[in-house]
């Protein structure tokens, strides 16, 4: 038998033994459960984004507008809310001046030509829109929107590969960012798991002295941003290992990082509410098969040699499931709460939750739509 030949058997029969175990009654392979969860997120009420595919970040301008959301097409668009509890989305700004072939929801090899903007975040200050695209870099718009403009894009004379999340400390006038990978881009995610590649950068812009410092690196799969209430101390998620970094700031620790919070899944975003509190998007739970993956590099990267399309190597890696976990940590990094859709009725692989006047905002970086949920 040929080599080629005993490849497309050998996956063929994998698949297949993946498949049922996926599709049984039990699903051992399936995502875990967590004792402690509520099962509510099914009861969320859905928006659907028009015209658009995965509204990672939401995010809320200084004036209690929007949302405004990143959608795979490399738009930026704003929800106008109507007086009946009705609205319309809107075109708010493009990452990209290149639109011309812009004209689909959902086209993964066009995002590094029409943008793909990923985290939000508001100056409140000035009012002024930053973007994390994942191709084109930091960026930045002005409160009426249009074409964003670069702020960083490049970084020790190389492009910025996978730009993720980033939050502002409006006191010390900086920007903290997250670059995923210096090897995978975006549309290569599953890869960057798969390979446990740790490239993943963390990174300060001083706004005023236009200077980038790497407070970071060797991260795996540096994913979103978020600022403690006193800014003592950044969260960042590193999403291949299931946790949440603490990098201190300020105080004895100044300089100094340590494991904030080890998650039963895979981190996205995290954003901080009134209290100081912090909400963590997992895009999915960490099942038994993506534990055996991810215990050894060499696993991840043999199995990339099967002929799997995305799709099959995604559905491996989540469990065979769609679903949606949030996580609510405390300042201390303890979990206070869990919410959960297990079955993905209404939401699926989450990937941020923006606490607004008792109301859960929840992003999605698959769907066609975001979710709000009412505490």
């Amino acid at each position: 038998m040929n080599k080629n030949l005993l490849l497309v058997v050998t996956t063929t029969t994998l698949v297949a033994i993946v498949s049922i175990l996926l599709t049984s009654p039990t699903n051992i392979l399936g995502p875990p459960t967590i004792p402690t969860s509520h099962d509510h997120l099914h009861s969320a009420k859905i928006l659907h984004v028009s015209g658009a595919v995965g509204p990672e970040s939401l995010v809320f301008d200084p004036n209690g507008e929007g949302p405004y959301t990143g959608v795979a097409d490399g738009r930026v668009l704003k929800w106008i809310a109507g007086d009946d509890g009705s609205g319309s989305w809107t075109d708010f700004a493009t990452t990209s001046s290149n639109r011309n072939e812009c004209v689909r929801p959902f086209a993964p090899e066009m995002e590094h030509v029409c943008g793909r903007p990923l985290g939000l975040r508001f100056d409140k200050k000035t009012g002024n829109l930053y973007i994390a695209d994942a191709y084109l870099g930091l960026q930045v718009v002005g409160p009426t929107g249009g074409l964003a403009t670069p702020v960083v894009n490049e970084l020790e004379g190389q492009p910025m590969r996978f730009t993720n999340d980033l939050d502002i400390d409006e006191q010390e006038d900086v920007i903290y960012f997250t670059d995923t990978s210096m090897v995978f881009q975006r549309r290569q995610f599953i890869l960057s798991v798969l390979t446990k590649d740790k490239t993943g950068r963390l990174l300060k812009y001083d706004k005023s002295s236009k200077e980038v410092t790497v407070l970071a690196r060797g991260l795996a799969f540096a994913n979103g941003v978020a600022l403690s209430k006193d800014s003592t101390f950044l969260l960042v998620a590193e999403t291949t290992t299931c946790r949440i970094l603490r990098f201190w700031l300020h105080g004895p620790n100044a300089g100094k990082s340590d494991v904030f919070a080890e998650l039963p899944g895979f981190p996205d975003n995290i954003r901080r509410n009134s209290k100081g509190e912090f909400w963590v998007a997992l895009h999915s739970k960490k099942g038994l098969f993506a534990k055996v993956v991810l215990s050894n590099s060499w696993i991840g990267k043999t199995l990339l040699k099967f002929p799997l399309s995305f799709k099959q190597l995604h559905s491996l890696l989540v469990g065979g499931k769609a679903h949606a976990t949030a996580i609510k940590l405390s300042e201390e990094g303890k979990i206070l709460d869990v919410l959960e859709d297990c079955n993905g009725k209404t939401l699926r692989f989450i990937s941020e939750v923006e606490e607004k006047d008792g109301k859960l905002w929840i992003g999605s970086v698959l769907m066609p739509f975001l979710g709000t949920y009412n505490l």
